[in-house]
């Protein structure tokens, strides 16, 4: 049953992947079409560009892909193979972008495949809780409650001392936010995900108050996210916030599923230390990729761009967060 389940959360969870890589480049390509057409035009012009309402819709469904892979995976399988998006677009924006992938890039991407076998390989088989009650005799062990307690702490502790004062200096106050508050909106996105599925083959979780704590739980930290992304995509460089983001907010998440859900539960000590040498190939992975794109030069040659230069750039940072955002859930 074990291995079914994984299996599914697996396949869900690569085709999340696909659909949010693709996603990030046709949304680009929007930007790009909607700017030329309309010379330093900036605004909304992109609303009008099929391309861009194209990588929406695609991004949605990956979302709701990687939605769903939660139900039947384990977060320590889920979450790192959100690094096979950023491979997906590095690759098609070298065919379809003419962002040249440098050969330390396919090497970046030959890492995230490789530990994306290994933690495929060596991936817990996680028990599916039979009612959110069960979920949540989880979330209130004593383990997890110590847990989500010094996450609040910190998180209050960034907001109301260290913002004000290193906000603007230290990409790791804002970032900080993000992933804590990341890794809880994924344990309760699962419990959620979980509430759904159980509802849909009849045995109904709407009543029980549970249900709607995770929910409520849930918006509070997306929103939260949101709005600390945002700033440090506005107060820093893009691709130094990208790769920072994805190694916090993973780490955070795997521990946060770990201690709520038990994942390595009844796992030997080899097969623990292979998934955390896969996560940390990954990560290297992640971060060779984005130096490298980092490096590239922001128009490619022969590429003339009709367009002021800042406008599209605040253009692509501000829609580089739904490509920052599909890892709340990866």
């Amino acid at each position: 049953m074990g291995f079914w389940e994984n299996t599914r959360g697996l396949v869900l969870a690569m085709v999340s992947s696909l659909f949010i890589g693709t996603s990030f480049i046709l949304k680009k390509k929007g930007l790009r079409r909607a700017a030329s057409t309309r010379a330093g035009g900036g605004g909304y012009t992109y609303l009008l560009e099929p391309l861009w309402w194209a990588g929406m819709i695609t991004m949605i469904v990956g979302e709701v892909s990687n939605f769903v892979a939660y139900i039947y995976a384990p977060a320590v399988l889920v979450t790192p193979l959100g690094a096979l998006s950023i491979i997906i677009s590095a690759v098609l924006a070298h065919f379809m972008l003419r962002e040249r992938l440098q050969r330390l890039g396919v090497v970046g991407c030959i890492l995230c495949i490789v530990g994306s076998v290994v933690i495929v390989i060596h991936a817990p088989h996680e028990q599916m809780p039979t009612s959110v009650q069960e979920i949540w005799i989880l979330a209130i062990q004593p383990a997890f409650m110590i847990y989500v307690a010094a996450t609040i702490s910190i998180v209050v502790a960034l907001m109301f001392h260290f913002e004000p004062h290193y906000g603007q200096t230290n990409i790791l106050v804002y970032l900080g936010i993000c992933a804590l508050m990341g890794a809880l909106t994924v344990v309760s996105i699962k419990a959620i995900g979980i509430a759904i599925k159980l509802t849909l083959e009849g045995i109904n979780q709407i009543a029980y108050p549970q249900t709607w704590l995770f929910l409520a739980v849930a918006v509070v930290c997306v929103i939260t996210q949101l709005n600390y992304l945002n700033k440090a995509l506005d107060t820093f460089n893009t691709a130094i916030v990208s790769p920072i983001y994805y190694v916090m907010f993973t780490t955070l998440t795997i521990i946060a599923s770990t201690i709520m859900f038990k994942d390595w539960a009844g796992q030997d000590a080899s097969s623990i230390v292979s998934e955390l040498c896969g996560f940390i190939t990954i990560l290297s992975g992640t971060i060779v990729l984005h130096v490298t794109r980092e490096q590239e030069p922001a128009n490619p040659p022969g590429n003339m761009l009709w367009y002021d230069g800042e406008d599209i750039k605040v253009m692509e940072d501000g829609h580089y967060i739904m490509l920052n955002d599909s890892n709340y859930f990866h």
